[in-house]
């Protein structure tokens, strides 16, 4: 499963607005055709649009060959790029990475700075890819040897350039033999649970039930559920996590039927700039992901439609958050401080 694929000068993009039922891929020869695939959710997930739009930059270096200023023309591609999803740090990160490529290269002729943007965007997949799998792996010592687990959103290979980060734990879980049942709920509006999560997993063989979203209580209440994980788009210094609309929910029911709640995130996604939750920007997308299904109006003409694609879970409701440095207990800015100063000291 390849979500994102670089290969002679070009950006292929899985178009996950058709799955399950087609697998097509969009090809990007442009910056402005990546910025408009992360738009409009041809490509989604924190890590893997950061990586789509790292390869964004690529392209943009290349159309920067013939520009006067080549640092102007890329700094509008990086511009453009971020304002694309406000949400997802991931994105930003990737974008100000490969901007720093072209300013500690300045002395460097163009088409060999297009090489090393090439390079360093290849090297943020591959980075991607291990880091998922080592968060799979730490993760999956939280995982008992029988458990039912249920996800939110999507955050396995399609949201990421590979192996996942939430489903990545599921997945190192299921490799050491633990017997593991997934509840998948369908995550409106987009459904990415239901079109997904519930596709990713079924082909892999991994056991999944899809469930709707208003049946999480009740399931807990069964005590079907072991455990909930989910990814992040943005984490702040104190913990609050921001994820797709509907985290904070699970959040909520987890505590009250004490259930662990854990999050998996990639270091990336952490904006130490941020005190807290409350700081963290919320996307607001169309109305008509409410008001319509696949085309069809689901609701009266004319009737109001509030559309927030994420919200923010306090840290005080998140039992861990699972990096590829470690497992930050009871996250709050002393444990995440503390566990990413001892990573990287040792580093």
């Amino acid at each position: 499963m390849e979500p994102i694929i670089w290969k002679e000068g070009r950006l292929s993009l899985l178009d996950q607005r058709l799955l399950p039922n087609r697998v097509e891929y969009v090809e990007c020869a442009d910056w402005r055709c990546v910025a408009s695939c992360i738009k409009e959710m041809v490509v989604r997930g924190a890590p893997a649009i950061g990586a789509a739009a790292a390869y964004g930059m690529a392209l943009a270096a290349l159309e920067a060959m013939g520009s006067e200023d080549y640092l102007f023309s890329l700094t509008e591609a990086a511009d453009g790029l971020k304002a694309t999803r406000p949400t997802a740090v991931n994105l930003s990160w990737a974008v100000e990475r490969m901007l720093g490529v072209a300013k500690t290269q300045a002395e460097t002729e163009m088409p060999e700075l297009f090489n090393l943007f090439v390079l360093e965007a290849n090297a943020i997949a591959a980075e991607d890819l291990a880091v998922n799998r080592r968060i799979g792996e730490i993760g999956a010592s939280l995982i008992p040897g029988e458990a039912g687990i249920l996800t939110h959103c999507n955050a396995g290979a399609l949201a990421t350039v590979g192996y996942g980060t939430a489903l990545g734990v599921i997945r190192a879980a299921v490799e050491q033999n633990k017997k593991i049942n997934v509840f998948a709920d369908e995550t409106r509006p987009y459904l990415q649970g239901a079109r997904l999560t519930a596709w990713e997993l079924s082909r892999e063989s991994i056991p999944v039930t899809l469930i709707a979203d208003n049946m999480a209580g009740f399931l807990m209440k069964q005590n079907k559920v072991d455990l909930v994980i989910v990814g992040a788009d943005r984490i702040a210094a104190n913990g609050d996590v921001a994820n797709k609309i509907g985290t904070y929910s699970l959040a909520v029911l987890a505590s009250a039927h004490n259930v662990p709640f854990y999050v998996a995130a990639p270091y990336s996604t952490f904006d130490l700039s941020l005190q807290n939750g409350e700081q963290i920007p919320i996307e607001e997308r169309c109305e008509t992901e409410i008001s319509h299904f696949q085309g069809v109006r689901i609701a009266p003409e004319g009737v109001a439609c509030y559309n927030p694609s994420f919200d923010v879970t306090p840290a005080n409701l998140i039992t861990a958050i699972i990096t590829e440095y470690g497992i930050i207990d009871k996250p709050s800015e002393e444990t995440i401080s503390r566990v990413f100063r001892e990573a990287l000291y040792e580093r």
